[in-house]
C-alpha cells in the first residue's frame, strides 16, 4: 500500500532568493502600467484614486499568484530532478510496454523500462523516470521499500 510520503512529497519553504527573484521580474510589469496610466491620465482625466486602486491591484495579483508560481523560480529544485522520481503507483491497465498507472490520485501514461515484461492491472510500479509527459517505470515491490 503506498505510503503518504510517497503521494505527497515534502515541499521546500520560500527562500528570500525566490521571493527576490520573483519580485525583480515583476518590477517590469508594474513599471509598466504605471507608464501607461501616466500617459492616459495625460490624454484621459482620469481620478488619482483610480489609478492608485489599478496599482494596488497590480501588486496584490501578484501577491496571490506568487504561492501559485514559486517553483518556477526555484532553480535547485529544477537541477534535483523530478519529485515523480522513485514514487511508487498501481498499474490501471496493462503495461506492454505502454499504458496507464495511477500515482498519488492522479492518472499518467507510463512505459516498462529495459524491455522489461508487461506489467498487469493492480501491480505496484516505481517511476525510474521521466520522458516528456510519459513516466518510465519499472515493478516495484510493494513491501520493504521506500
Amino acid at each position: 500500500m503506498m505510503q503518504a510520503r510517497d503521494r505527497y512529497p515534502m515541499k521546500r519553504p520560500w527562500s528570500s532568493r525566490i521571493i527576490g527573484k520573483y519580485v525583480l521580474l515583476q518590477v517590469p510589469a508594474l513599471a509598466l502600467l504605471v507608464v501607461l496610466l501616466v500617459l492616459l491620465k495625460r490624454w484621459i482625466d482620469l481620478p488619482s484614486w483610480f489609478i492608485w486602486c489599478l496599482i494596488g491591484l497590480w501588486i496584490a495579483k501578484d501577491i496571490a499568484l506568487f504561492p501559485l508560481t514559486w517553483r518556477a523560480y526555484d532553480q535547485d529544485s529544477a537541477k534535483a530532478g523530478s519529485p515523480m522520481v522513485g514514487t511508487r503507483g498501481i498499474a490501471e491497465e496493462r503495461l506492454n510496454p505502454l499504458g496507464y498507472i495511477r500515482v498519488g490520485g492522479e492518472l499518467w501514461q507510463a512505459e516498462v523500462v529495459d524491455d522489461a515484461p508487461p506489467i498487469e492491472v493492480g501491480e505496484v510500479v516505481r517511476v525510474q523516470g521521466i520522458r516528456g509527459l510519459t513516466l518510465l517505470v519499472s515493478r516495484g515491490n510493494s513491501e520493504g521499500e521506500r
